[in-house]
């Protein structure tokens, strides 16, 4: 391997040598590393590392290291994760993959062996867990007995994988989620790699198949959510294609004033920089105020960068980072060799670091953010909790389904519950969560929500009857400390019980409503409404029946839970009565930042993460009775509902075809508005029995009791691809007025489910296109957003713009992504859906002889409308994976054909 720069050096740390590419070899070159932000300079080193001559050259690390600020030339660097996070979700897709790669390479003569990954792949399983049971002291071990009956399949393909696979890990259930686990345990911060004999250092780097694999950048290691399809092909050694990003850095200055929370901060900064745009871009925080947010608080700012778009949210480590390793129990030799590793590397933050030069810097005054909420779509539609009653009555018009008449006004109904009758309305809360990683994985904002439960509790105030309230912490030591604080209690007695490990109501794994609730909503017209410690709250992920989800900090979930609706402020008005009739205040019951502190300090321990990491792989009596085979290949059991073999590789040729043809007449599979997220693409949530995924299940001898969600189906494509474009939200504007998975089958005009559309297209050889307006396909990383549409038929998207982690996913599967130019919209060229469309000169743009393809659109023999797109294939690697027709068929032809 070239080492152009000789930069390979030695370091010693007590009695132990390593090595290192040492980055202050490049300043023979001009380079001055102080100017450079950390995220960069890690990047930096990854390409010094990895210089081959061939993937990467000396110039790619020349051109990174002397990028100024405001250069806007695209230039693409391939990018070596040190590591590959999954969780089960969208792990369980990618290792049906693998297991059909090591199928499909066996045929076509190549050694099966070869797909296995080469990287340390850990997969978290945090994701299946459902909220069936709750409000009581046995809901936990409800749930976790019905997640084994339903996912006894999936998890047995996984311990399979684990025994098959090398480097393949797996984190049994009901240890916690994804994101905390990695932050409290799974991380490095710096590899220790043994090469050749001797010992390596480099910076842990990672991707993951969640979005919010971002979360870990709050302790200094960067990584970022990718599609599954990108994960996969870094488990096998791929280098990853990207463009070399701006920086964006953000100053903060002065702390959290008394009352604000972190939650208060990320959505604060989610709203600003989601303004700014920042989609493709690092963002990097830095200044005085950093010395004042304590780690958890930097992850909770860290995991949110998908809602303010930026590929991730980078705090460089320093004193405070190497203290949370200690604290966390990681070895404190390793902890020695990371500082001294990162101090001589350049990577460490001082307070007298030299500030670096950013693209762009956004100034934020903590001492300025103030309590609040984001809703009810959107979590960067920030409301000042002020302000939030108000929001609500502006919101309200705009949620009423369209099956109601206007006339009727606010709607109301009368429900009893355990035997009490009680008047509900618009703005009812039917579910309350104190749940996700962003948030369960921050101490202070957890012991604040069991503070406003324990007062609560004291004034003899429990949750309004018709709320399904659940907490779901982030790992086990979040419940250790609040055991220790002595709060456990007040929460279960407020309804606060604790249902689980994991994503649970974040992901959509809320469980149906109370069945009176429920009535209220399907009669009634009722707009109901879901509080959670989220970070996503688009239409239909929580819950089918909730029209408005509210993201907001885990106090001020309890405190929306006594209350019991939205039309009220919280500020002014009493949230409620005390034993004694008397009237009830937030203020009243909201802790002081000294409390929060007092609190924290007496109940955490450092020993609480030693004790919950000790055996984090055993698994409890459930997982360890799972019986999994032992074999190279996966038995593929064709009656499974659940793990199916994929087809992607299906008649696969050795051989790429010889020229990338065009698309004809193809017909328009939906139409679609502005901010589609993956949610309303990827199938995600409940299954209902009346859809074509619920039917083809009943076809397939499956009880409606054991549906499961889509997520945990996600092995299966037969399941998957009936549920694309199926959320209950979607509006294709090829059928007006109309609300979910529907569309119009051009050639007759029947309106059907998309499925059952793409189905009759597909069986005519038609080719299908989707037409879709600015940011196509925001929100998670969901790779099934992009698998779904692919076996569906769907050859091309024609969009205003994109989200970055969708447009790649899209290319990864062989879909054209292309832009409108020149501020063109599919309104103003005229376009209805109802046209023939034929886009040519895509072999000459893949070729990379010109940047845009033709579009001709014809209707009713008109004549046709032709406009120029932008081919969004940004990269020479993207343009070799869509001339194989996707990233996976690109890497296995690599390893079929290179068997060394």
């Amino acid at each position: 391997m070239p080492n152009s720069f000789n930069a390979l050096k030695e370091l010693r740390v007590d009695d132990i040598h390593c090595k290192y590419f040492d980055l202050h070899a490049l300043s023979a070159h001009g380079v001055r590393l102080s100017d450079l932000p950390f995220s960069q300079r890690i990047l930096l080193e990854n390409l010094l590392r990895n210089e081959d001559g061939v993937v990467i050259t000396a110039e790619d690390v020349l051109a990174l290291a002397r990028r100024e600020p405001t250069d806007r030339t695209q230039r693409e660097i391939a990018f070596t994760p040190a590591r590959v996070l999954l969780q089960d979700f969208t792990g369980v897709p990618c290792v049906v993959d693998l297991a059909a790669m090591r199928d499909a390479i066996r045929r076509l003569g190549g050694d099966p062996a070869r797909i296995n990954p080469l990287q340390p792949v850990e997969l978290v399983i945090d994701h299946s867990v459902q909220v069936d049971a709750f409000g009581d002291g046995d809901a936990m071990a409800k749930n976790v007995e019905m997640e084994f009956r339903r996912n006894g399949e999936r998890y047995a393909f996984l311990k399979w994988a684990q025994q098959s696979f090398h480097n393949f890990r797996v984190v049994p259930p009901s240890t916690g989620i994804v994101h905390q686990v990695n932050l409290e345990y799974l991380a490095r911060l710096v590899f220790q790699s043994d090469q050749d004999g001797e010992t390596l250092l480099y910076p842990d780097t990672v991707v993951g198949t969640d979005s919010h694999t971002t979360m870990v950048n709050g302790l200094g290691v960067l990584g970022w959510g990718v599609g599954g399809i990108e994960a996969e092909a870094a488990m096998l050694g791929q280098p990853m294609s990207m463009l070399i990003p701006d920086v964006v850095g953000v100053r903060l200055t002065s702390a959290l004033a008394e009352g604000c929370t972190a939650t208060d901060l990320v959505l604060t900064v989610t709203q600003i920089l989601r303004s700014k745009g920042v989609v493709g871009k690092f963002v990097e925080f830095f200044g005085p105020g950093l010395a004042s947010l304590p780690l958890a608080d930097r992850a909770t700012i860290g995991n949110m960068a998908p809602e303010y778009g930026a590929t991730c949210g980078f705090f460089p480590a320093d004193s405070v980072t190497l203290e949370y390793l200690r604290f966390t129990g990681r070895d404190r030799r390793n902890v020695a060799i990371c500082e001294a590793f990162l101090k001589e590397q350049g990577l460490f933050h001082e307070s007298d670091s030299p500030e670096a030069k950013y693209a762009d810097v956004v100034n934020l005054d903590l001492g300025q953010i103030e309590p609040s909420i984001a809703g009810p779509r959107r979590p960067q539609d920030r409301i000042a909790l002020a302000a939030a009653h108000t929001a609500w009555n502006e919101a309200l018009p705009t949620l009423v389904p369209t099956s109601r008449p206007p006339s009727e006004g606010c709607a109301k109904a009368t429900i009893s519950v355990d035997g009490q009758n009680a008047e509900i309305t618009d703005g009812v809360i039917a579910i309350a969560a104190i749940t996700s990683c962003t948030n369960t994985s921050n101490p202070s904002v957890m012991i604040a929500a069991g503070l406003v439960a324990r007062n609560a509790h004291q004034r003899g105030m429990t949750a309004r009857p018709w709320v399904k309230t659940s907490l779901a912490p982030g790992s086990r030591v979040v419940t250790r400390y609040l055991d220790a604080a002595g709060l456990t209690e007040h929460l279960d007695a407020v309804g606060f019980d604790t249902v689980g490990y994991g994503c649970t109501t974040c992901i959509g794994n809320s469980g149906p409503l109370l069945p009176e609730v429920s009535r209220a909503v399907t009669e009634h017209g009722l707009v109901a409404c879901s509080v959670l410690s989220g970070n996503r709250n688009f239409e239909g992920r929580i819950q089918s029946e909730v029209r408005a989800n509210y993201l907001m900090s885990p106090p001020l979930v309890v405190a929306y839970a006594l209350a019991g609706r939205m039309d009220i402020d919280l500020v002014v008005d009493p949230i409620g009565v005390d034993r004694s009739g008397a009237n009830v205040y937030l203020r009243d019951l909201w802790p002081s930042q000294h409390e929060v502190r007092q609190v924290l300090d007496e109940a955490l321990r450092s020993d609480m993460f030693v004790q919950n990491y000790a055996e984090v792989f055993r698994g409890d009596e459930h997982w360890n009775a799972i019986v999994a085979p032992k074999s190279s290949m996966f038995a593929w059991d064709k009656a499974s509902t659940y793990v199916k073999c994929a087809p992607y590789f299906d008649d696969m040729l050795a051989e790429a075809p010889a020229e990338v043809p065009d698309i004809a007449n193809a017909r328009v599979l939906a139409m679609l508005g502005a901010s589609i997220t993956t949610d309303h693409i990827s199938p995600a949530g409940s299954i209902r029995a009346d859809s074509p995924a619920g039917q083809y299940l009943l076809e397939h001898a499956v009880p409606r009791e054991m549906f499961n969600s889509y997520g945990s189906r996600r092995g299966n494509h037969e399941v998957m691809v009936r549920g694309t474009f199926a959320n209950v939200r979607l509006r294709n504007l090829l059928a007006p007025g109309s609300e979910g998975g529907v569309t119009i089958y051009l050639p007759s005009g029947e309106m059907m489910s998309i499925y059952d559309a793409s189905e009759r297209y597909r069986a005519e050889g038609t080719p299908l296109v989707i037409l879709a307006g600015a940011e196509y396909g925001s929100g998670s990383s969901r790779d099934w957003a992009a698998k779904g549409p692919h076996l569906q038929g769907v050859r091309a998207i024609i969009a205003e713009s994109y989200e970055r982690i969708h447009r790649s996913n899209l290319v990864g599967m062989g879909i054209l992504p292309l832009q409108y130019t020149d501020g063109q919209t599919a309104l103003s060229l005229g376009l209805t859906g109802h046209e023939t469309i034929s886009i040519t000169g895509i072999g000459s743009a893949i070729s990379g002889n010109a940047p845009t393809v033709q579009v001709e659109a014809t209707l009713d023999g008109r004549a046709p409308a032709r406009f120029e797109t932008l081919m969004r294939i940004d990269t020479p690697r993207e343009r070799d994976y869509y001339r194989h027709g996707g990233i996976l068929l690109y890497v296995l032809r690599q390893l079929a054909q290179n068997p060394s």
